[in-house]
């Protein structure tokens, strides 16, 4: 985040491929930011670590013991039926064909119900707009990674008043949320250490932050906490529902994508997060001059972003060649970028305008 790949009822999405098909063998050589290739999740896109970012694990600055590891709902459960059997001292096919099958509805249902418990009471949830229902291509993959005891801590107590749940079902009223102050739209905020050092550097502009990475949120959290910075909500869910459902027209002064991940495959290509389909979703909520800055360290996607945003009428290149921009000052440089650029790694910023 995501990006992903916050999402709708029926989103746009890009005309080859189905929310259905296979999630991809093998995750993109440069880690994705959060969830699931399929349609069955919530999403953001997110290339977490940004350039260079071989180990996303190791870019959590949380020394914390992890306290705890996956939702109970994504262990895999022995089937139900089995689990009958073996208790009352039958096989599986001693099991009239009846009975297996109210077995096997009861142990989905309570999969389905434990997916829609928020690991913490009070905090993100699991699946804030149940859109994994939702038959659209993502551009992002659920990661389920374990959450320190900071990090835990900060969602339990920052939560309720910094973060919120994209569920499709109200617009969000910025000037009430931000106080007044203008309001950037960041997706995919990683770990949060770039978004938190924004915040801190340009308190008078807002930063709504959007991912599905729960370990991340509660960094973002603990880290805006411990520097004062009071101007960062951070939006747990799939950001096209959020600019498709949530946000009114023309009230967004921005919106950042800093290293989204970038299914280096080409039938994943479809998968990524700028696409013409996005933009038109973007477009609208943005106000007149607004910009549009997009970073990634995959060349190949640089060019897709540039030639997209080129030919969308409603977007202008800032750069006078009409070519890459250099970066604002105000975008950090992370650690995994400096790691890239030290091997080599190009990183190209485009920014563009709203018009």
């Amino acid at each position: 985040m995501s990006e992903q790949p916050l999402n709708p009822t029926t989103a746009p999405a890009p005309d080859s491929g189905t929310a259905d098909e296979a999630p991809p063998a093998d995750p993109p050589a440069t880690g994705s930011v959060a969830e699931a290739p399929t349609g069955d999740t919530p999403a953001t896109d997110v290339h977490p670590g940004g350039p260079g970012a071989e180990a996303p694990a190791a870019e959590a600055p949380v020394t914390d013991a992890p306290v705890t590891d996956t939702h109970a709902a994504d262990a895999p459960a022995a089937d139900a039926t089995t689990v009958h059997a073996s208790a009352t001292g039958s096989t599986a096919a001693d099991v009239p064909a009846d009975e297996a099958a109210a077995l096997r509805a009861a142990s989905f249902e309570r999969a389905r119900r434990m997916r829609q418990e928020p690991r913490f009471p009070g905090g993100p949830a699991a699946d804030p707009a149940g859109s994994h229902h939702e038959r659209r291509i993502r551009s992002f993959q659920p990661r389920r990674s374990r959450v320190t005891t900071g990090q835990q801590e900060a969602l339990e107590r920052l939560w309720p008043k910094w973060g919120l749940d994209i569920d499709g079902k109200r617009v969000l009223d910025l000037d009430q949320l931000f106080d007044g102050l203008p309001v950037v739209l960041e997706i995919g905020f990683g770990m949060g250490e770039a978004t938190a050092q924004m915040a801190a550097d340009d308190p008078g502009t807002g930063i709504l932050a959007v991912d599905v990475h729960t370990p991340g949120q509660g960094n973002l959290l603990g880290l805006a906490d411990r520097a004062g910075s009071t101007n960062v909500r951070v939006a747990n869910g799939d950001a096209v529902i959020l600019l498709r459902e949530m946000l009114a027209p023309e009230t967004l002064d921005g919106l950042r994508v800093y290293f989204p991940d970038p299914w280096p495959k080409a039938r994943h290509h479809k998968r990524r997060l700028i696409q013409p389909e996005f933009l038109d979703l973007v477009a609208p909520v943005l106000k007149p001059g607004a910009i549009v800055h997009c970073a990634t360290d995959w060349e190949p996607y640089a060019e897709q972003m540039l030639e997209v945003l080129t030919a969308h009428p409603r977007f202008a290149n800032t750069a006078a060649d009409g070519g890459y921009a250099p970066r604002p000052a105000f975008r950090p440089l992370t650690r995994f970028e400096g790691q890239g650029l030290d091997k080599g790694h190009v990183v190209h910023d485009l920014l563009f305008a709203r018009v």
